[in-house]
């Protein structure tokens, strides 16, 4: 059994975690950064609409988080066996503090062109009085040639590109992280059709308490 050991004053046993700052560009996400500021506060003005893009997966097997449980029990979540899952194509609203999400069986190209199509249905495509700004990074599915093809189609979408190795500065990542840490946590789904069947609920969840809560950025008259 690997021991912690004892530490000098001012240090903790502590698990590093991967970054990506290594790789960046910085002066690009500076700049990245400074322009979303100003995208978010002409969002919040009412004069775009803003939505940050991107995918993720949840799985059968259930993401294990802190809960509150009475002293002296221990919690067990049962396993399910080789765990299966279920991709998440979302578009996060800063302004609204609404995620939406596509699901399905595969991560591709194809699925991300039918969440725009998805997009399209809730914004609208048609006489737009305002400009529907996504941002986006550099995904594959997201500089595909279909995927290419299929923003250029779409006149109604404005694409923001994200620099490269930089998903911080994609709020919708937060949602993902909330969404499975907390929403989805703490529990074990049969087979991929019943997860795929709770992640709605999950969403409409989430979206609630976030709507629930003050928001920093507020919508002014249009």
């Amino acid at each position: 059994m690997a021991l912690a050991p004892i530490a000098s004053k001012g240090f903790a046993w502590r698990r590093p975690r991967h970054t990506l700052k290594g790789r960046q560009d910085a002066a690009a996400v500076a700049a990245s950064r400074e322009h979303l500021v100003g995208l978010k506060t002409r969002a919040a003005a009412g004069a775009i609409d803003l939505v940050f893009l991107d995918e993720s997966e949840a799985l059968t097997h259930p993401y294990l988080a802190r809960c509150w449980a009475r002293r002296g029990t221990e919690l067990r979540i049962q396993a399910p066996g080789q765990a299966k899952k279920r991709a998440m194509l979302g578009a996060f609203d800063p302004v609204y503090r609404r995620l939406l999400v596509h699901t399905s069986p595969t991560k591709r190209s194809t699925d991300f062109v039918a969440l725009l199509d998805h997009l399209g249905a809730v914004y609208g495509t048609a006489e737009r009085t305002r400009p529907l700004v996504a941002v986006l990074d550099n995904g594959p599915i997201h500089t595909s040639k279909l995927t290419t093809r299929a923003l250029a189609q779409r006149p109604w979408l404005t694409v923001e590109w994200l620099p490269k190795y930089a998903p911080e500065l994609n709020d919708i990542e937060r949602c993902w992280r909330d969404l499975k840490q907390h929403q989805l946590a703490n529990r074990t789904f049969a087979d991929p059709d019943a997860l795929e069947r709770a992640i709605p609920d999950a969403v409409a969840r989430l979206n609630h308490e976030r709507q629930l809560k003050s928001s920093p950025i507020r919508r002014r008259a249009a």
